[in-house]
């Protein structure tokens, strides 16, 4: 695609002045909650729906509730190898003799009378033969002559799941709304689903933008680089969930970057942009936004990807993020990602964990920003946690990220940070 030049002439900045810290599009810097509350609040999900087997579910995000057809478990069971037995034969003290009449094995229950005074040889999973009510462990018990010897210290209950213990016949097993991790998929096969209704994937496409950049696998030009940032950007998005349109990277003029929106938006729900919302000679990103559809708002006070734009452009919801490479992930994680879950319809969107951890190295920090350093997590020998930077925090110190394995949280109004002092550390773990 042929580049055409388009100059702009803005007045030098002063020395030390951030770009970011002027008051172009007429928005200032919103603190981060602010942000995503703002963002949520514009959202509507997805209305797609497909059915889709129980394999196929993971991550996806159920459009009704499912309710249970059978109770969990059906029957009462053993949660224990052991011997089955009526309570009220267990000794208040001394011990009591039992004779062994059958075995209840896990799917082919004992189906014979237990009088009193006798037990059941019992296995994990087993249906507990009526009328007994207890199991005894097996380490607790003494064979003697061919009976079950049994001492005091035993309650009538014990061992024994009732039905309907975890899931009862008519309950919601799992809301509207409810993301499906590996563990709900399971709670799902437990009561016989093996397929579910959940809303389609969202739909988004990504593009960059800037005369400079190459896609992966082209010969570089003079003053070009690597464009990190699709790809980047295409792996957070698959491990979401979201279906990928990959627009390439747009030359830096007001004609392709309106193109580049234009057709993007008949096609998906959510466009994702990295380079061209400063305030540069030729960021025509935000420009466009603010022409042809509607900006929500430019800068969020946070470090690295202040400069960050939120809103609409025609149907679809619109986010411009930094072009530095690092700046690209930390506004996907923490503003770009909670949208795309509520977009995707789930109630309770992920929050990400934050622990504590004693600080090994001293970081640098000026007040004003929230600031999320890249950071290795890990035990001490003594067993606490302590956390250290990974080197060069610059926005475009891409190996920053790859290296570490958290995020080091700090404040707004936190300062410089000496070796020793407590912060706050967000795992990747869930995120990358």
């Amino acid at each position: 695609m042929a580049t055409t030049t388009t100059t702009r002439n803005p007045d030098p900045l002063p020395a030390g002045v951030d770009p970011c810290d002027l008051p172009a599009h007429g928005h200032k810097a919103l603190h981060l909650a602010e942000a995503r509350e703002r963002i949520v609040a514009a959202i509507v999900p997805v209305e797609g729906r497909e059915t889709v087997s129980l394999r196929s579910a993971l991550g996806r995000v159920l459009a009704a509730d499912v309710r249970s057809t059978v109770d969990v478990p059906t029957h009462r069971n053993s949660a224990m190898d052991g011997y089955a037995l009526t309570g009220a034969d267990l000794p208040a003290s001394g011990t009591a003799s039992f004779e062994i009449v059958g075995t209840s094995w896990a799917g082919r229950p004992y189906e014979g009378r237990v009088d009193r005074g006798q037990c059941v040889r019992i296995m994990t999973g087993a249906t507990v033969p009526e009328p007994t009510d207890t199991v005894v462990m097996q380490e607790h018990v003494r064979m003697v002559a061919g009976n079950a010897v049994i001492e005091s210290g035993h309650r009538i209950g014990q061992n024994v799941r009732p039905v309907g213990e975890d899931i009862r016949r008519g309950d919601v097993a799992l809301g509207a709304g409810t993301a499906l991790t590996p563990a709900r998929l399971g709670v799902l096969a437990s009561i016989g689903i093996g397929a579910v209704e959940v809303r389609r994937r969202p739909r988004v496409a990504v593009f960059s933008t800037g005369d400079e950049l190459a896609s992966a696998g082209e010969p570089l030009a003079p003053g070009q680089i690597y464009d990190s940032n699709r790809y980047s950007l295409h792996g957070m998005l698959l491990r979401l969930g979201a279906e990928v349109l990959d627009l390439g990277v747009i030359p830096d003029t007001r004609e392709d970057t309106l193109r580049a929106f234009e057709s993007a938006a008949t096609q998906v729900d959510m466009i994702i942009t990295s380079g061209g919302v400063s305030v540069g000679e030729a960021d025509y990103v935000t420009e466009t936004l603010e022409r042809h559809g509607r900006i929500g708002f430019w800068k969020v006070a946070m470090k690295p990807g202040k400069p960050i734009a939120f809103g609409h452009f025609g149907p679809a919801l619109f986010f411009g993020l930094p072009g530095n490479p690092v700046s690209v992930m930390v506004t996907f994680y923490h503003v770009v990602r909670p949208a795309l879950q509520a977009l995707m319809g789930a109630t309770e969107p992920e929050t990400p964990i934050l622990l504590r951890a004693t600080c090994a190295t001293r970081l640098r920090k000026k007040p004003g920003r929230q600031e999320f350093q890249r950071g290795v997590f890990e035990r001490d020998a003594t067993g606490k946690y302590v956390v250290r930077i990974t080197g060069h925090q610059g926005a475009g110190v891409l190996r920053s990220m790859s290296e570490a394995n958290c995020f080091i949280v700090l404040p707004l109004e936190q300062g410089d940070v000496e070796p020793g002092t407590e912060v706050d550390v967000q795992p990747f773990a869930g995120l990358v």
